[in-house]
């Protein structure tokens, strides 16, 4: 069987595997009914949902001759490992990492952090643009948690907090 486009076959196989795996997790939990949703129903729901869309987008990749049908390329390592470190980062940074003696450096900080960390991904990339951008969403956290919904996040790092 050929396939007509590389990039929409193993997207569609990306969603696929997503979904499935949502939806394998959400076993752990009750799922109720359609009129009483459990705690796992939407989960369930939502990762059988995006397990159809990628066969849909999968089969459509075997069948339908698109412009853009060319085949995968190389991997992009440097992304793909800068924002994945900023991700475990700011995880980390966040929530403080008791086995290293690390405590939590607060939202401000793991922001800033998962900015200026993932702004290393891309050469083009520079500093005053990841610090305006580090502000921005830092500010736009702590409204909308901290000051909207009331959040117990800390803010800030407990040396400077007190």
């Amino acid at each position: 069987m050929l396939i007509k486009s590389q990039k929409d076959f193993f997207a569609g196989l990306l969603f696929i595997a997503i979904g499935l795996g949502f939806a394998w997790g959400a076993t752990d939990y009750e799922l109720g009914s359609t009129a009483r949703m459990g705690p796992g129903y939407f989960p369930m729901a939502l990762g059988a949902l995006l397990a159809a869309l990628g066969a849909v987008i999968a089969f459509k990749a075997l069948v339908i001759e698109t412009a853009d049908g060319e085949p995968v390329g190389r991997w992009a390592w440097r992304p793909l490992f800068f924002v994945t470190l900023a991700n475990v980062l700011f995880g980390v940074l966040l929530g403080g990492a008791p086995w290293l003696g690390l405590p939590p450096m607060g939202l401000i900080a793991a922001v800033y952090t998962l900015v200026l960390v993932a702004s290393l991904a891309s050469r083009e990339s520079r500093l005053k643009e990841s610090l305006a951008l580090a502000t921005v969403l830092a500010l736009g956290c702590w409204g909308a948690f901290v000051v909207g919904l009331k959040l117990p996040f800390q803010v800030w790092p407990a040396f400077i907090s007190g």
